[in-house]
């Protein structure tokens, strides 16, 4: 990720945290809308479960400037979700539900650049995660 993209994931981020609770909300419905298969996997409740996730993507947007201290924490994350039964497929519908999410709490500030800069962040994150928790997958 270059230095501008990272400001533009952290800069974004910081617009979307006033509203986390809503934006986790329309995050898993999302999420259950195009991939309903997943569902099953959230067994608790989803609001708390939507605090989590808002909790781990703040820490991830603030650790951009040092991936090398997220992604061991990323691997670690990604290998125990296996055991909820997550495959390496379902990477790409969370990514493409946070990036819907991201525009629905942004609007107009979601732009081409800021869209770019999530993408790269999450195609970053999801593919160590990926290699750690699926390595013949990465590997195929």
């Amino acid at each position: 990720m270059t230095p501008q993209q990272i400001a533009d994931v952290q800069s974004s981020f910081a617009k979307v945290a006033p509203i986390a609770e809503t934006a986790a909300g329309l995050f898993y419905n999302r999420l259950f809308e195009t991939t309903p298969e997943v569902k099953p996997f959230f067994k608790g409740d989803i609001k708390e479960q939507g605090r989590k996730l808002m909790a781990t993507l703040s820490v991830v947007v603030k650790g951009l400037n040092d991936l090398g201290a997220i992604v061991p924490v990323a691997q670690k994350l990604a290998v125990r979700h296996v055991d909820y039964g997550v495959k390496a497929e379902h990477y790409a519908p969370v990514g493409a539900a946070l990036l819907w999410t991201l525009e629905q709490g942004l609007g107009d500030d979601f732009t081409p650049d800021v869209k770019s800069a999530w993408a790269a962040a999450y195609g970053a994150l999801s593919g160590v995660m990926i290699e750690a928790a699926y390595p013949a997958k990465a590997v195929a």
